[in-house]
């Protein structure tokens, strides 16, 4: 296994990989650390880089290939992180650049690789050019995201019918009257990827990272970063049930692919081999294995796998199709039960025993499965999702939008329990 690997030795593993064709990703096993909530170092309550240094030798001896980590970022934390004002800078909250530096470099002598989030499609509110584009209406900032005059008398409605996946329009209304586009929160405005200067600079952020060591990164909504020309009305609501099951003018658009191309190309200048996983959502099997054609990112996550219901026809039709698309490509599958979006696999299959006995059988098909799987933190506990929170800890942007009807994120995002018969269970140091 790749944990046992030292850093040389890493590199000359990547080496035979690039000579031979292959990739280490193909049959890897990928560990999802969500930063927050993995390991305190510091006893603030508050995961951080430090933590998760300490803590992966844990991940080495479960012998996993990489550490994915959610978003460490400098952001107002409005959707956990995922809700960037500076892509090149660590958050207080979890420590510094150099922090950064060292977990990439001990994760590299124990032969673990280091995967990271970014985040195209939106920006947070208060990043330098959203802050512009409010600013000055009359300057060429605001061109760097989806502003658009409103509709009705005095343009008092909004643009066009797109619901936010949060729950709501998916467009706000600024002081001056216009209106932008936020498919999120209304604190994560939607980019313009048509517009230059945002391929340019996401171009050098990715460069920013590589050169830091990181192997590769999550691309978060690698399906959205381009919209329909005219964002043409839907037509129907509840569109967030739509997602990944039909076509729709904010996501999936073809126009993405030659942005994953650019960042391909970019990925195979460096010595690695350096990966891109897609956080995509398709509406078919062989539309999402257009995410992972040769020239494009290596591995694209197969969420009709972690959708399927305990049924064995529908869980093979699935494992068929999926290992049929992607090897029309050339591409290898991927394999995931659980992340930081969806509630936990022991309480999807019916709680209890017979929900842990259920998603132990659940781990051990999908780590036989060809191909190459990811764990969530808590997989290997067989954690349940937390579903008594009380509704002032909840912080999942969802739950705040919906009035409480939806957003069950929360559930599984809580602190991981490491030891001991008392809080905080190893999460921090004791007492805190």
């Amino acid at each position: 296994m790749t944990h046992e690997l030292t850093a040389p030795r890493l590199a000359s593993a990547s080496s035979k990989d690039t000579a031979s064709g292959g990739g280490w990703w193909r049959d890897a096993v990928i560990y999802q650390v969500y930063v927050r909530s993995f390991a305190d170092s510091d006893g603030d309550g508050i995961g951080d880089l430090q933590g998760v240094r300490a803590r992966l030798p844990h991940l080495a001896r479960l012998g996993v290939d990489a550490v994915w980590l959610t978003p460490f970022y400098v952001s107002p934390q409005a959707d956990g992180g995922y809700d960037v004002a500076d892509y090149r800078a660590v958050d207080p909250l979890f420590g510094d650049l150099s922090d950064a530096d060292e977990l990439v470099r001990s994760a590299h002598a124990l032969g673990l690789r280091v995967i990271v989030d970014v985040v195209p499609n939106h920006t947070s509110e208060r990043h330098p050019w959203f802050r512009e584009a409010l600013a000055d209406p009359a300057a060429g900032a605001r061109d760097r995201y989806h502003f658009r005059p409103g509709r009705g008398p005095g343009g008092e409605l909004p643009p066009n019918d797109w619901e936010s996946v949060f729950g709501g329009p998916a467009w706000s209304r600024t002081p001056d009257g216009a209106w932008y586009l936020h498919l999120f929160a209304p604190e994560q405005p939607d980019l313009n990827w048509e517009h230059p200067e945002v391929a340019e600079e996401f171009s050098s952020v990715l460069r920013f990272w590589l050169d830091l060591g990181v192997d590769g990164f999550r691309i978060d909504v690698a399906h959205g970063m381009v919209k329909a020309p005219g964002m043409p009305d839907i037509g129907r609501g509840a569109q967030a049930t739509l997602i990944g099951t039909e076509p729709l003018p904010f996501f999936d658009q073809d126009g993405v692919h030659e942005i994953h191309r650019s960042w391909r190309r970019l990925l195979d200048s460096y010595e690695g081999p350096r990966i891109g996983v897609a956080e995509a959502w398709a509406p078919t099997s062989e539309r999402l294995a257009l995410y992972v054609r040769p020239d494009e990112m290596h591995q694209a996550f197969n969420f009709r796998f972690l959708n399927c219901p305990w049924d064995t026809s529908a869980m093979r039709t699935v494992i068929d199709e999926s290992l049929a698309a992607t090897a029309s490509v050339g591409a290898t599958t991927t394999w995931v039960l659980s992340n930081h979006d969806v509630v936990r696999q022991v309480t999807r299959y019916g709680g209890g025993a017979r929900g842990l006995a259920r998603a132990r059988a659940a781990a051990l098909l999908m780590l036989a499965l060809p191909g190459s799987a990811y764990l969530y933190q808590g997989e290997e506990l067989g954690l349940p999702e937390v579903a008594d929170l009380p509704d002032g800890l909840r912080q999942d942007p969802a739950f705040l939008r919906s009035a409480g009807q939806d957003g069950l994120r929360d559930g599984c995002r809580i602190p991981l329990p490491w030891s001991g018969e008392r809080p905080p269970y190893g999460f921090g140091p004791a007492g805190s």
